[in-house]
């Protein structure tokens, strides 16, 4: 009962959707989605997981900045430089793998320059690295001057006129310099997921911090320009710097093994301002930062990114499956459960590829999946709305509206819509006598009387559930089990024949003296027929056609001057012993060889 466009409609929306989708993920419009899942997944799934011992924080802590005895030992912050230089000389009598800072001596000390020179000279004994940091704006410094200790490297087609500019530990003789990057690398979102391990630019590259220390320590270096960081959801070993330096004056300090290990010393107090958002959250502190990348280079740890072609084919075949899904007489409740399987499934997939170090992020593509699914499961409300709008105002035609309303809410309408053979009592109805009143009235008269006396029969019909066929004339054809199951449809035939009669004696009664020569017939009988919608695509009719329907109207033509109801002996069977009926005897009707024996039915009393 769709037209053919409105069938057309799904599958040219899909197509629209597939194009639309695989310009999206070319376009990595789904990045975003892509990277806020991720986050997701990969917080739940490093929640237990615990970094390795043998790297160590060295936090500057709130503790350090606010304690008496520090104040009177190193002054109000920033400290003095030797300061530092006296903690690395501590740290190295420990033995550490290797020593970072993840503090910036870019400006020299004017009041107390000897306190910069020691700690140069600490940074020269214990080879310690420093950090650099590419700056946003500034003037930028020509690459190919830069000191040894930089590691600026340029490569086959490196420019020679590079420049960037740098924010260097210039409060340290650049002889002493071991520098890396440590810059915080954001997505697009502002969020930092990965690290830098080596800086482009020009043809040249600048190395990270993480990567100077691997090169230091004899770790295998990848050649990406990044990494993905695979985060740690416990805390690395820290020791407070206050707790290090205060220790150290005592005469039998107790000082923690440091012995082999990789030393990262770095502000983790809030009001130094270290704090960056990442996966883990809006305040991950840089020095965290910084060793989770070291973390991840020493045990070549770090996440690989899934082929970007997983979410592309992920997502043309789930949209796919859900556009050939809706393109038939589709469950929408199903397909939303089969599809929420789905979507765990993949989600799942994505869990375990994480311990694995493949970061597989779908959910951009299980994003267009779903939308697909909403599109879709709105076009089909649409449209089956549609359709039974247009089965409502049919069936209208035929139905009481209060059966109308319980078709459309049993969800019936596809089986009511369908051709079938079924069993059916059908009631055919004539009147007699009606061109004595005609012949009285005026032709308007007729019309008004005619339609009074169809509300009133029709009214008797639709009372007991009845389907009207149609008026054929002066006549009424009606029939029951169809739409709807009716498992006593000749008894409701019946009690409608016998209602009918009495809405006969009421419209007679109303005619007077003019309704004497008024009367009607009834015919009744059961048995199998076809019934659904017949006709042409301009117009349609809901009716029963077959054997039944004529011998029903065969036998309404016998009720003149032998009853003004009459039924079959199928009908008296099926009814039982709901009424009383007058045997008839037998009559020989058009179209038959046999005889059919009619009865008369009573209320019983």
């Amino acid at each position: 009962m769709i037209r053919r466009a409105d069938r057309l409609l799904n599958p040219l929306l899909l197509v629209l959707l597939l194009a639309l989708f695989a310009l999206a993920e070319r376009e990595t419009l789904f990045s975003d989605i892509d990277a806020r899942g991720g986050d997701i997944l990969l917080r739940w799934q490093v929640r237990d997981r615990t970094p390795p011992p043998d790297i160590v924080l060295i936090d500057i802590d709130q503790a350090s900045l606010d304690d008496p005895r520090m104040l009177e030992l190193t002054g109000n912050w920033p400290w003095p430089r030797a300061i530092h230089g006296e903690l690395l000389e501590l740290l190295a009598t420990l033995k550490p793998a290797a020593i970072a800072f993840d503090i910036i001596f870019s400006e020299p000390d004017v009041f107390r320059p000897g306190s910069d020179r020691l700690l140069g000279d600490a940074i020269r004994e214990t080879s310690a690295f420093l950090p650099l940091i590419i700056a946003a704006d500034g003037e930028g410094s020509l690459l190919a001057d830069l000191p040894a200790g930089l590691g600026a490297t340029p490569g086959p087609q490196a420019d020679p006129e590079a420049r960037l500019p740098l924010i260097a530990p210039k409060a340290i003789a650049p002889d002493a310099w071991q520098t890396g990057l440590i810059n915080f690398l954001a997505d697009p979102d502002q969020i930092g997921r990965r690290y830098w391990i080596s800086y482009p630019h020009a043809g040249w590259t600048l190395p990270s911090l993480p990567r100077r220390i691997a090169e230091h320590t004899g770790w295998p270096v990848p050649a990406a320009d990044s990494i993905a960081l695979h985060w740690y959801g416990h805390s690395f070993e820290r020791h407070s710097y206050r707790d290090l330096l205060l220790e150290a004056q005592k005469r039998q300090p107790r000082l923690p093994d440091l012995n082999g290990k990789v030393i990262i010393i770095g502000a983790a107090a809030p009001g130094l301002h270290d704090l960056r958002p990442t996966t883990l959250g809006a305040t991950t502190s840089g020095p965290e930062i910084l060793a989770t990348a070291v973390a991840n280079l020493r045990d070549d740890d770090w996440l690989r990114p899934a082929p970007a072609h997983w979410n592309l084919l992920l997502g043309l075949i789930g949209m796919t499956l859900v556009g050939v899904a809706f393109s038939r007489r589709p469950n929408p409740f199903g397909i939303a459960g089969l599809l929420g399987m789905i979507s765990l499934g993949v989600l799942l997939a994505a869990w375990l590829l994480l311990a694995r170090n493949i970061q597989w992020t779908p959910f951009g593509a299980l994003f267009a999946v779903w939308l697909t699914f909403a599109l879709g499961a709105v076009s089909s409300y649409l449209r089956e709305r549609k359709q039974r709008d247009l089965a409502v105002q049919m069936f209208s035609r035929f139905l009481d509206p209060n059966v109308v309303r319980s078709l459309t809410d049993e969800g019936k309408l596809a089986k009511a819509e369908a051709s079938t053979s079924r069993e059916i009592t059908v009631l055919f109805s004539d009147i007699r006598g009606f061109t004595t009143l005609s012949e009285s009235r005026s032709p308007e008269d007729v019309v008004r009387l005619l339609n009074r006396y169809f509300d009133l029969q029709v009214a008797s019909i639709f009372e007991q559930g009845g389907t009207l066929d149609k008026f054929i004339g002066d006549a009424i054809m009606a029939f029951w089990n169809a739409p709807l199951d009716v498992p006593d449809h000749a008894v409701r035939a019946v009690r409608a024949a016998l209602g009918m009669q009495q809405a006969l004696t009421a419209f007679r009664n109303e005619l007077g003296e003019l309704g004497e020569h008024f009367d009607i017939g009834i015919g009744v009988h059961t048995g199998p027929a076809v019934v659904g919608f017949l006709g042409s695509s301009q117009r349609l009719d809901y009716t029963a056609i077959g054997d039944t329907v004529n011998l029903s109207s065969r036998i309404e033509g016998h009720t003149k001057g032998v009853a003004r109801i009459l039924v079959s002996e199928s009908t008296r069977h099926a009814c039982g012993n709901v009424f009383d009926f007058i045997d008839h005897g037998e009559v020989t009707v058009k179209g038959r060889h046999r005889p059919v024996r009619l009865f008369e039915p009573r209320e019983r009393t």
